[in-house]
């Protein structure tokens, strides 16, 4: 530990928008489930987000550390987080390790630094993947029930959806009642939790999952190692991008419409299948 039916998402335009009014200022010292306190705090000027905290999770499903697959223990960070409130659409761009953090100031950081060797090739581990359950527990890292782990820094961060963050800001453990509104991207842009509206353009239909456009592919590339000790869905390089296959894009991201935002915004999901949580981003910064 190192490191539902879809239609095609409304193509983003290269307009400026502003954060400003959502969480800003804010602050929160919540006590989780470990009996540790989690503090964040975000102040904005006319310019920029600055979000500080002790990256500590702040609901009541994050799990032991060390534990048998993590041997590292949780500890207090020094987060310090800055992004722009008026972002703009610009290129994509791969964004490695962090791409953004939550509002309780836990960072969201997708990727790992696992690998095998293979073939004279590296292949990149996921997090989530099915070489970490029963009977091939040799990639498990010891994941908790919110999807995150622990850095041998004491890091604690996401690697998928954050289900108990989410519960804990929507107040309920089923569908909520609007998309949920939990953090921001590097380059300023808003990110939700799974949750979006079924027309991405009107705010009184109704509450739907999300839908990543990644799936598996339906045939390994040369020189991976065999799907029989590590099956498909082990690597980052198991999936691929296919356009309009979900609601959203290669970040997924969509541009959208929603109660912080009525008039529409572009916007990353933290999904339920791969990327997970985007492994670019669309803004400039």
């Amino acid at each position: 530990c190192n490191g539902g039916g879809s239609s095609p998402a409304p193509t983003p335009s290269p307009s400026s928008y502003s954060t400003v009014a959502w969480f800003c200022p804010y602050s929160q010292q919540t006590l989780n489930n470990l009996g540790m306190t989690s503090i964040s705090n975000e102040i904005c000027s006319s310019t920029a987000r600055t979000l500080t905290g002790n990256g500590l999770p702040s609901d009541q499903l994050v799990g032991t550390f060390p534990n048998t697959y993590c041997p590292n223990t949780i500890s207090s960070q020094n987060v310090s987080f800055t992004a722009t409130v008026t972002p703009t659409v610009g290129t994509v761009k791969a964004v490695a390790p962090t791409v953004g953090y939550m509002n309780n100031g836990v960072a969201l950081d997708p990727g790992t630094a696992e690998i095998v060797r293979n073939d004279g090739k590296v292949w990149n581990i996921e997090a989530i993947n099915p070489s970490s359950e029963s009977p091939n527990k040799a990639l498990n890292l010891g994941l908790d029930d919110d999807n995150g782990h622990v850095q041998p820094t004491g890091k604690y961060h996401y690697h998928g959806l954050p289900v108990g963050y989410l519960d804990l800001l929507s107040g309920t453990t089923g569908v909520p009642s609007k998309p949920i509104l939990g953090g921001w991207a590097v380059d300023g842009f808003p990110i939700y939790l799974l949750y979006g509206y079924s027309d991405p353009n009107n705010t009184s239909s109704s509450v739907v999952a999300m839908v990543s456009s990644y799936q598996l592919k339906t045939t390994p590339d040369a020189g991976r190692p065999s799907t029989a000790q590590y099956p498909m869905g082990t690597f980052t390089q198991d999936y691929e991008y296919v356009a309009g296959l979900g609601n959203l894009d290669e970040c997924n991201g969509a541009t959208v419409k929603t109660q912080e935002f009525p008039n529409g915004i572009y916007a990353y999901f933290i999904t339920n299948t791969y990327p997970y949580i985007q492994r670019c981003v669309k803004g400039n910064y």
